[in-house]
């Protein structure tokens, strides 16, 4: 599996942030007193027995990392277990966050075989567990999904997700069941091998019918719930966004974005760079009337629309990658959401009456 840090798709920092805030240390996840009768050991079969949900070379690496201690200093994993021995395993983030809680939530499978799941989630669902959302998110739904199947043994961190999308964005995931499905697709993702479509609607009369945006994706200098685009290439990651307009609504404009790279809130930061901020998309001040005229008609319809619409206008259109297994090309669409659709269709009727 790819590095965490390596932000595939939009993720949703509300987590992220706290997390970083709250993770300033290590945290204790295992402690234990051992039993006056064990016999002599070695310490990964000893922590293998006591973590059934991790695997021998996690508790390698742990061990490499120095993070498990007995009676105060760290041991390697040929460390022999003895009578009294004190065991704690430390690790960078709070023990909750690796507690998957299986839970039967509805979620909609479009495809799913022995390898990999393909999911349109819907928006408002949380991707994975993280600080402040530690259940109710679609890895526990998969993860109650997957306990159904009684051939399914996965050692995998956060039920094999490959790329995340944020809560408030509606659309398409693949998620991988086994360890070989997972490393493949991670692959397609870092060297831009898939096929990723975006709908968003964004305010302003966006004025070429088509174009790029390419500016390194970095923390707001400012706000740090926001990501900032930075032209100068002085901060962040390198990012490039291509878009073309699919419908104009005069204060708005339906665009279809590509993305060729990844990164955390891309297509919000990138179009709010070049003035043209997601509809409704309160973290970026989206949520107030950006465009259009000083009349009160005209701002209790824009209103209205915010409450059909009460998210940021962004949704995962389409999905295509090879299988891992199979090799076959697969793809996959999302149609229109209903709080979009109804979105768009009060703004076609505005325009034929005004």
């Amino acid at each position: 599996m790819l590095d965490e840090n390596e932000d595939f798709l939009e993720e949703d920092l509300t987590d992220s942030i706290s997390a970083d805030e709250e993770n300033s240390g290590l945290f204790e996840h295992l402690n234990i007193k051992v039993d006056k009768n064990q016999e002599p050991l070695r310490i990964d079969k000893f922590l293998l027995i006591h973590r059934q949900n991790s695997s021998r070379n996690k508790i390698s690496q742990t061990c490499r990392a120095g993070n498990v201690v007995v009676n105060g200093n760290p041991v390697k994993q040929n460390y022999r277990v003895k009578p009294g021995d004190e065991i704690s395993v430390l690790l960078a983030h709070p023990p909750r966050e690796n507690v998957i809680i299986p839970q039967d939530i509805p979620i909609n499978i479009v495809y799913e075989d022995d390898d990999i799941v393909v999911v349109d989630k819907d928006a408002g669902m949380v991707v994975h567990p993280g600080f402040g959302n530690w259940d109710g998110t679609l890895v526990n739904a998969l993860a109650f999904h997957f306990s159904k199947d009684p051939s399914y043994n996965s050692d995998l961190d956060r039920v094999g997700l490959v790329h995340r999308i944020d809560k408030d964005t509606s659309g398409l995931l693949v998620i991988a069941k086994n360890e070989y499905a997972l490393s493949h697709l991670a692959k397609q993702f870092f060297d831009r091998k898939t096929r990723r479509l975006y709908w968003a609607f964004v305010w302003g009369n966006v004025q070429d019918d088509e174009g790029t945006i390419t500016g390194h994706i970095g923390r707001h200098p400012k706000n740090r719930m926001q990501m900032y685009t930075y032209v100068d290439g002085s901060q962040g990651k390198h990012a490039v966004t291509h878009y073309k307009v699919l419908e104009r609504f005069r204060y708005i404009t339906w665009v279809e974005c590509k993305l060729e790279t990844g990164r955390t809130h891309q297509i919000r930061a990138h179009m709010k760079h070049i003035g043209h901020t997601l509809f409704n998309d309160e973290r970026y001040e989206g949520n107030i009337i950006m465009r259009g005229v000083n009349l009160p008609k005209y701002k209790q319809f824009v209103q209205n629309v915010f409450e059909v619409l009460p998210r940021h206008a962004l949704h995962a259109h389409t999905l295509g990658f090879i299988h891992p297994v199979t090799k076959k090309e697969m793809y996959f669409e999302s149609p229109m959401p209903k709080d979009m659709q109804d979105a768009a269709e009060r703004w076609r009727k505005y325009l034929d009456n005004n």
